[in-house]
């Protein structure tokens, strides 16, 4: 008998048929069965060691989802029938979603945050700090379960990496046609990050919302030539982190009006795909839900607050006003961390989540928190987003795979297993972490971004910083309102200016390029192929920068 026995329809079904060939409901592969738990812990723990390594070593976290995908599907060749259900698209999702969690967890909202109290000095705060982090991230990842194919995240918005790791495994299963425009993808992708191209930038071109991808790209290309053609250090002027503030302002208010409409509404209109809850509830409006998880995350993130303020002991260093103040900006900045990170994520499939947790850390400095609570506000909004992210993409790929909601109750079935998946990998990340944190501080290696932090708030308030921020939040705020809720063109346009990578501006020109031309030149079918070719390139720079990044760091 299969060690992975829970397994869905055989492949003669059709992806969007709610039975099996045999009449039968399909089921989802479980993500607690022997053999799907076995190969997502190992997963997982390779996952998360190698994110904390090349975090420490590199700086960067690579992409590991697709890695996962490809352990599953070599151990489905495997003729035994231990591994027969490997076989499963939906199990090698779940492969892909479990390490994919633990590389993100463990590096980005785990290792980073605990590394600005060390290097601050205040080493009696890094455990308080780390169990602090650790149900953060938990509640991000819950959170994102919850709002994913809402007003505010779509699921039919790109998320990039989880469309590249869903073309990866279609491709797999199905070979043929989209098997060859995959590989095709694939080496392009390979080689162009062989040269030192971001070739994901490329792919998202080619994917993402247009009228986002030609802010995302402008903002990549403005930052890059400001300095060299006209003079002008926008970073020194802080216009793009202005511009981040104004417009992710702007982006709450107009999240916080969905809900408010959603209120108002006499008669709820399901989202598309979503027939149920995520938790089992009966059909809703998933502005509703969206309503929902927003009180429950807010609510879970002041207590999380609280409870760092009480276990790190920076309560001692505020009065009473001081406290309160602190816990409420706390919690609101990571709460706004969270969507903003969210938002350019699923529209671009990179996420600012450094920069914008250094502009909340800079807001804190100008309030005027005492050192030991902005290292503690530094700490846990860089926590809040990177598994809220990661979450959208898996979930995005879940999706796909699943037939993109043709069958609502298969879908929300695969949800769930998705976040059992999820939740094992971020288990195992906090485990990974708290063994290993001493062995790399010792070393005195940390996070990169952390002696950002660090000198920010040595540095202390500036008069001039708060000016700049002021002014530059108006036109960030002006473009956000203009271009709306869907194309998130003011958070797009900042989050290309927090990023200071010149070629990845030309790469996302040159996929506008391509896919406006494409159509013309190849007919109707071409943006199906787009698609699929896009995925691949994705992958390839995913692949090509995980292999080097392990490559370099083993050196």
């Amino acid at each position: 008998m299969s060690t992975n026995a829970d397994t869905e329809r055989p492949p003669a079904a059709d992806a969007g048929d709610p039975h099996d060939a045999g009449g039968a409901p399909r089921r989802h592969p479980r993500a607690l069965a022997p053999g799907n738990l076995v190969l997502t812990v190992v997963l997982s723990v390779f996952g998360a060691i190698v994110g904390v390594q090349l975090l420490a070593t590199l700086g960067v976290t690579p992409s590991t989802s697709l890695i996962g995908a490809l352990a599953a599907m070599t151990l489905a060749r495997v003729p035994l029938v231990a591994f027969r259900g490997f076989r499963s698209v939906h199990a090698q999702n779940l492969a892909q979603t479990s390490i994919s969690s633990a590389t993100f967890g463990a590096a980005n909202s785990l290792f980073l945050p605990i590394g600005i109290p060390f290097l601050f000095g205040l080493d009696n705060m890094i455990v308080p700090m780390l169990i602090g982090v650790s149900v953060a991230m938990l509640v991000d990842a819950w959170l994102l379960y919850r709002m994913y194919d809402t007003p505010a995240f779509p699921a039919s918005n790109p998320w990039a990496p989880g469309l590249a790791a869903a073309e990866a495994i279609k491709a797999g299963d199905e070979g043929g046609r989209r098997a060859r425009v995959l590989g095709l993808g694939l080496v392009t992708g390979l080689a162009g990050a062989a040269f030192a191209l971001p070739m994901s930038a490329f792919g998202v071109a080619l994917i993402g919302g247009l009228a986002s991808m030609a802010a995302f790209g402008a903002g990549l290309l403005i930052i890059s030539y400001a300095e060299p053609l006209f003079g002008l250090d926008l970073n020194a002027m802080y216009l793009p982190h202005g511009m981040m503030i104004g417009a992710g302002l702007v982006a709450l208010i107009q999240v916080g009006r969905t809900v408010l409409k959603a209120r108002k509404a006499t008669t709820p209109a399901a989202t598309t795909g979503s027939a149920a809850t995520p938790d089992g509830g009966a059909p809703d409006d998933g502005a509703r839900r969206l309503g929902k998880s927003l009180r429950l995350g807010f609510g879970a993130y002041l207590a999380i607050s609280i409870l760092l303020s009480l276990g790190t002991g920076i309560f001692t260093h505020m009065s009473v006003g001081m406290l309160i103040a602190f816990v409420l900006y706390a919690t609101v900045a990571a709460f706004l961390h969270e969507l903003l990170v969210g938002i350019a994520s699923m529209h671009s499939g990179w996420f600012p989540a450094f920069a914008i947790a250094l502009i909340t850390l800079l807001l804190g400095i100008l309030v005027g928190f005492p050192p030991e609570a902005l290292v503690v506000l530094s700490g846990f909004t860089a926590a809040t987003g990177p598994a809220f992210a990661d979450m959208g993409y898996d979930l995005k790929a879940g999706f796909m795979l699943r037939g993109e909601g043709a069958d609502p109750a298969f879908e929300l079935e695969g949800r769930r297993q998705q976040l059992i998946a999820a939740m094992i990998g971020f288990g195992i990340a906090i485990v990974v972490v708290a063994v290993s944190y001493q062995m790399f501080f010792n070393k005195g290696q940390t996070a990169p971004i952390d002696a950002a932090y660090v000198a920010a708030i040595k540095a202390g308030p500036s008069v001039e910083t708060a000016k700049h921020l002021a002014l530059w939040a108006i036109p960030g705020a002006i473009i956000q309102l203009i271009g709306g809720p869907k194309r998130q063109l003011g958070i797009m346009l900042a989050t290309g200016l927090l990023i200071t990578t010149p070629m990845a501006g030309w790469m996302v020109a040159a996929g506008l390029v391509v896919r406006v031309l494409a159509p013309r030149f190849l007919g109707p079918k071409a943006k199906e192929n787009l698609e699929v070719f896009a995925g691949g390139a994705i992958a390839g720079d995913a692949l090509y920068s995980f292999g080097n990044g392990v490559w370099t760091a083993t050196k």
